[in-house]
């Protein structure tokens, strides 16, 4: 919780840039936020937000500056802030072979993570994916894919949250249901999320807008 001193986050994104190859996609991005906050990142197509949330969760290298994920005081190491972290984004995709169920058994386990059939039905049920475990999730829609991608990442109970489009594809009632999870969410950890829809800026207490 965020009065809790022991377990208290703090994020701090120090000038951070990235290139691939000549061009520059950041340039100098610095920010920090701590356990209750919730940070927007906007700016147009192109303009770096998917690559500042993969810099984020350690999936990407910056060229420049740095990011430092601080614990009750104490800075995490990379593994154990990977651990730390979860990342939804439309690059990132689970298994079309497998049910939502395997989906889920296999991300927690290579987490570390133990979950229950009845935990991973809640899970389920909270995105509105009751009765679907055992379909294919090649087999979902777009819709339907994005909001277990979501079911997934919330079930390892990570630290910090971090959604690249969170309601890309989903209808008004998916979408209610996101905003749901990004609000209980911000209260005991850190969300951060990369939109353009004015609707959704709303849940970011402070916006990081890139050039």
């Amino acid at each position: 919780m965020a009065d809790n001193t022991t377990n208290k986050l703090q994020l701090n994104v120090k000038s951070v840039s990235h290139r691939f190859g000549r061009r520059r996609v950041l340039s100098d991005v610095s920010f920090r936020c701590e356990t209750g906050d919730a940070i927007c990142v906007t700016g147009h197509n192109g303009s770096g937000k998917s690559t500042l949330l993969r810099i984020l969760s350690g999936l990407l290298v910056p060229t420049g500056g740095d990011v430092e994920l601080i614990k009750g005081g104490t800075k995490l190491g990379k593994s154990e802030r990977r651990r730390a972290l979860r990342l939804v984004s439309p690059e990132i995709s689970l298994y079309e072979s497998l049910t939502g169920f395997e989906n889920i058994e296999l991300v927690t386990k290579l987490s570390g993570v133990e979950v229950s059939q009845s935990e991973m039905e809640s899970a389920l049920e909270e995105v509105g994916l009751e009765g679907r475990g055992d379909d294919m999730f090649g087999a979902y829609s777009s819709g339907m894919k994005q909001r277990l991608k979501i079911a997934t990442a919330m079930i390892t109970e990570p630290a910090v949250l971090l959604l690249d489009e969170p309601t890309a594809n989903l209808d008004d009632a998916g979408r209610e249901r996101i905003y749901h999870i990004m609000h209980d969410f911000q209260v005991r950890g850190i969300l951060i999320f990369a939109t353009n829809e004015k609707q959704e800026v709303r849940f970011g207490g402070q916006v990081v807008g890139l050039d």
